[in-house]
């Protein structure tokens, strides 16, 4: 029998030749890599289709950076406020901060870039009545007014990279730490180009250039006990420098000043609604990054490798949704895979060859100890990714760390093999053609739109969080639902309308987030344009605290389309009553236990005596529908992940589209179960998302039913 390879990376590490070559051939690995401190071995690279080897562009080489201290890169920090007891106070602007990582910058005029802000009043306070006092690293505020809160905003160098600081933290690294330069200044930028060449000369048999990523790492900070003290994964908090920001004022004809960065404290985090300044710096650096790393790229072109970009690390700039992305040239992009949502994050990308997953867990010490067992999470992993890989396919996946570790585990080795093959098998009956979808668009409506695509209610990468784990599971149960799913923007609306295939609109998250939108629901044109669109026939659903901005006596300003507005505290003299709650509903037809809306949403009543109520705990509404026009539209609560809810959200998608007619293409009676089909390849999957054995029927587009039994975790695979 032929062995089963490809579509695998393995990686590889000095010392276990015979092992790497055995693991080889058990997951059909055709490729290898290294990894933050490891090296392939030789024999390993010529028995490999393709060698990768990543590639870091602003660190590694201390020498250069010690050399040029001045050119490191920076970050805006704010210090933790200190309350005036007396006129003159001192604000220790290092306070709770990792001083291995950050040094203040006191090169640059401090009173120039640096701010000290009374946060009582959020006035400036003028650079005469306060001074730096660098022995102490303190910050004495003269005239401070008794009572108020005051800090400092502070520009500092990045004495250590981010990245190599936490595999050094969580990997208990002795080597030296890396400090990271910045490519704005000319000398820095044209050694990297020289060092990148001098590479490629030195490495003949890498086939592909992993580049990880390229010049700005996202925000991260850690506290003075070694622990994450701020983390954004699309923050663009270091990619600032003086250098920086001249040239932003020159480009741009405005300045920039730290605030516009510190943000209050919250450092410009995608929940805040984005200001003008942090957009117009977005496009700034992403343009300044994507020209330099064109021509990184080109340079690996011509030496005849492959540049492969990892998303995540130093991403800050090549947003692969941005606007400059496709300039840069890429062949492909490798992101580690934390679930169904972050799959589609990577498997959408446009541009680039090939996209490839990292899958969980990484062959780190913090999981592969004998305290834990690494099949669990590879299991869940594998299980909410396939759903995603059924509808929108990556083309190679693999895994990172240190293989030794894994090795000490047999049944992970074993599982790994397993999902291995059934990754190829996916390929072999899919043959490249696209599944089968319902016959509408799913559109997410939020400020950032396709700018942030699969990225809604993110903090750090499929990372949980108790605040936004309830609407985080809309993606997750959408990366594998059969629908086409588009993000647009209130900015999107106001210029080009809603687009004729758009079906359903989702609009979810809690107030005065960018995921809800905050006051472009006072924007006329906004509400307009939804309300003309769900008279005609169009779906809205709403999740959580939608459509909210606090205007004319109403919270939900599409009440009128939801039929349910929530209590703020200012119509409490009002009389509200919850009517009509009703037990049988095309919605509710699955259910057969307790929704769980996650953290959900409080004070929620009917607003319309036309709501239907479907869900009621304490007098407040958990689950509603209304119609509006020829149109309908849904409440929900709250929706975290899981297999019930994701065929709740089906259901509810299918009724809001007015499309419950064709809701049982392909469908599947079990819950637990899922089917995709690819009419094009004449084939059809039906898998199992849950740990015990299921019996389910799936329901042809002719009509027939098809009786399927599945294993734990298991598939099958029919032809149409």
């Amino acid at each position: 029998m032929e062995m089963k390879k490809g579509r695998v990376t393995l990686p590889a590490q000095e010392g276990m030749d015979e092992e790497i070559k055995q693991i080889v051939k058990r997951w059909g690995a055709d490729a290898v890599r290294d990894s933050d401190g490891t090296k392939i071995p030789d024999v390993i690279k010529q028995a490999a289709d393709k060698v990768y080897s990543k590639y870091f562009f602003t660190r590694g080489d201390q020498e250069f950076a010690k050399a040029n201290l001045d050119e490191l890169q920076h970050m805006f920090i704010m210090s933790e406020p200190v309350t005036a007891t007396e006129e003159e106070i001192k604000i220790p602007i290092l306070k709770g901060y990792f001083k291995e990582q950050l040094k203040p910058d006191t090169d640059h005029d401090p009173k120039k870039w640096w701010q000290v802000i009374d946060r009582t009043t959020g006035e400036v306070v003028s650079c005469d009545k306060w001074e730096y006092l660098e022995q102490t690293e303190e910050v004495l505020v003269k005239s401070a007014k008794l009572w108020h809160r005051y800090t400092v905003n502070v520009l500092v160098y990045q004495l250590w990279d981010p990245v190599h600081m936490y595999n050094h933290i969580t990997n208990d690294w002795t080597t030296e730490h890396q400090m990271p330069y910045d490519p704005r200044y000319p000398k820095t930028r044209a050694y990297i180009l020289e060092r990148l060449r001098t590479w490629l000369d030195e490495h003949p048999d890498t086939d592909v250039v992993r580049i990880t990523t390229f010049f700005y790492n996202f925000t991260l900070v850690f506290n003075d006990v070694r622990e994450e003290k701020y983390v954004d994964w699309f923050g663009y908090g270091a990619t600032v420098s003086p250098r920086a920001l001249e040239a932003f004022e020159k480009e741009k004809g405005y300045a920039l000043t730290a605030e516009d960065f510190v943000d209050e404290g919250y450092y410009n985090s995608p929940f805040r609604m984005p200001k003008r300044a942090f957009l117009d710096w977005i496009d700034f650096q992403s343009k300044f990054v994507s020209e330099l790393a064109k021509e990184c790229v080109d340079i690996i072109h011509s030496y005849g490798k492959e540049a492969m970009m990892f998303l995540g690390d130093h991403w800050a700039g090549t947003e692969p949704y941005g606007k400059y992305f496709k300039n840069i040239g890429l062949d492909a992009v490798v992101g580690s895979v934390g679930d169904g949502t972050t799959l589609r994050m990577i498997a959408d990308i446009p541009h680039v060859g090939y996209h490839e997953g990292r899958f969980l867990p990484y062959f780190f010490p913090d999981t592969f100890n004998e305290h834990n067992n690494p099949v669990i999470e590879a299991n869940q992993n594998w299980l909410q990714s396939r759903r995603a890989i059924l509808r929108k396919p990556i083309q190679r996946m693999g895994y990172g760390g240190y293989l030794s570790l894994a090795l000490d585990f047999p049944d992970f080795v074993d599982r790994v093999e397993e999902i291995t093959d059934e990754f190829r098998e996916m390929h072999d009956h899919v043959k490249n053609t696209a599944p089968y979808v319902a016959p509408f668009k799913v559109a997410i409506l939020n400020s950032w739109g396709g700018q942030r695509k699969w990225m809604s209610h993110h903090v750090h990468h499929a990372i949980w969080y108790k605040q936004c784990y309830s609407y985080y599971g809309i993606l997750e149960a959408l990366s594998g639902l059969p629908f086409e799913v588009e993000f647009i923007s209130f900015e999107d609306i106001k210029a080009d309308g809603i687009s004729d295939d758009i079906g359903v609109i989702i609009n979810a998250g809690e107030a005065r987030t960018s995921w809800v939108g905050d006051d472009y629901w006072k924007d006329p044109e906004v509400v307009e344009k939804i309300r003309a669109f769900v008279q005609c026939g169009g779906g809205f659903i709403g999740v959580g605290e939608p459509t909210s901005h606090e205007h004319q006596g109403a919270f939900f300003q599409l009440s009128d389309v939801l039929g349910v507005q929530k209590e703020i505290g200012f119509s409490l003299s009002k009389d509200k009553y919850n009517d009509h709650q009703i037990e049988n509903h095309f919605i509710l037809e699955d259910q057969v236990a307790a929704i769980n809306y996650g953290e959900s949403t409080r004070y929620v009543y009917q607003a319309s005596e036309a709501a239907t109520v479907l869900d009621i705990e304490a007098d407040d509404i958990k689950l509603a529908t209304h119609t509006f026009g020829d149109g309908r539209a849904a409440y929900l609560a709250g929706l975290p992940y899981s297999p019930e809810n994701a065929r709740l959200l089906k259901r509810i998608l299918y009724w809001t589209a007015s499309k419950e007619n064709v809701f049982h293409e392909w469908h599947t009676t079990n819950i637990y179960t899922e089917c995709a089909a690819y009419p094009e390849a004449g084939t059809f999957v039906i898998i199992n998302n849950a740990y015990e054995e299921q019996v389910t029927q799936v329901t042809k587009p002719d009509g027939t039913v098809l009786d399927v039994t599945l294993a734990p975790m298991g598939y099958q695979w029919f032809e149409i």
